[in-house]
């Protein structure tokens, strides 16, 4: 960390050792994060914080800022020491047991809603719900459906469950704790399933030694890296969704970068599914692959 000789005085000279202290670190948006981060510290609105610069800043207001910096100096990420993420115009509690949502996830949600969303009494499952973004999202969106969140991890589901309380939804969606789609085995699920949606993990395990060390230090890895291929879930939830999955239903899920031709392989593969549609995100990249159960399930329970 920059050493601080003199200590700033004033949130104004505060602010000035924050952002040569980022800038030095190579980070990137220095003067927003910044910004972001001295709010947090000094506990003001970024309006407020604007209109105080001469003020003095308390020891314990510099111990808190010094601390925060250093955090991101660290490479921690800007949403995990704020403990924020926003997301379809929502805010998200987020912490190293969840990964970070990010705008192409929202593209699912959006894939979801096309078409006016599922119909009243439609059952939609989020596998991997991580921060809870997309059930909670959807939760608050649509009326009248059954939306089940899973997820591996128990931290993880303690996180979404917060956030689905936080946005008024706690009590419109059901928390599993599994793998991808075991946990819908037992209870009476097969061929009635409308949605399944998911961000599965897609990197490829030769790939994580290049990730930012954003990611790679501080996302959690079981939430990131799929296997040798990157599309081992793509393939397991083609295979596992047709179990599930009622005719006509739909399995949306994200991919990476230069996925698609792996992902239309394991669908084609799996074979059940029609209607094969990708959705691009801003920077042309074919994010989203959204498949259509085909034929007829036979119903059980």
């Amino acid at each position: 960390m920059t050493a601080i000789l003199d200590d700033p005085k004033t949130v104004g000279e505060l602010v000035a050792w924050a952002r040569r202290s980022l800038d030095a670190a190579g980070t990137e948006n220095v003067a927003q994060e910044a910004w972001w981060l001295l709010a947090a510290a000094l506990e003001m609105e970024h309006h407020v914080l604007a209109s105080r610069m001469e003020q003095p800043v308390s020891v314990e207001q510099l111990g808190r800022a010094k601390t925060l910096v250093s955090r991101r100096l660290a490479r921690e990420p800007l949403q995990y020491i704020l403990g924020t993420q926003e997301f379809c115009g929502l805010d998200f509690g987020v912490n190293a047991s969840v990964l970070i949502p990010r705008p192409e996830t929202e593209l699912l949600v959006h894939a979801v809603l096309k078409e006016g969303g599922p119909a009243a009494g439609a059952t939609v499952v989020d596998v991997g719900t991580g921060s809870g973004c997309i059930a909670v999202t959807l939760a608050t969106i649509l009326e009248g459906i059954r939306i089940l969140a899973v997820d591996c991890s128990a931290d993880a589901l303690e996180t979404a469950k917060s956030n689905a309380i936080k946005h008024g939804v706690g009590e419109k969606i059901e928390w599993l704790k599994g793998d991808l789609l075991d946990p819908l085995r037992d209870r009476n699920f097969i061929g009635t399933v409308d949605v399944i949606v998911s961000n599965p993990p897609y990197i490829a395990e030769g790939e994580w030694d290049q990730l930012q060390p954003e990611v790679r230090k501080f996302e959690p890895r079981l939430a990131l890296v799929a296997g040798q291929k990157g599309t081992e879930f793509h393939e397991r939830l083609f295979r596992d969704g047709k179990e599930f999955l009622a005719p006509e239903g739909l399995l949306v899920m994200e991919m990476g970068q230069g996925q698609l031709p792996l992902v239309q392989q394991a669908a084609g593969q799996v074979g059940g599914y029609t209607g094969l549609q990708t959705v691009k995100d801003e920077a042309g990249i074919e994010r989203v692959m959204i498949a259509r159960r085909a034929g007829s399930v036979s119903r059980h329970g």
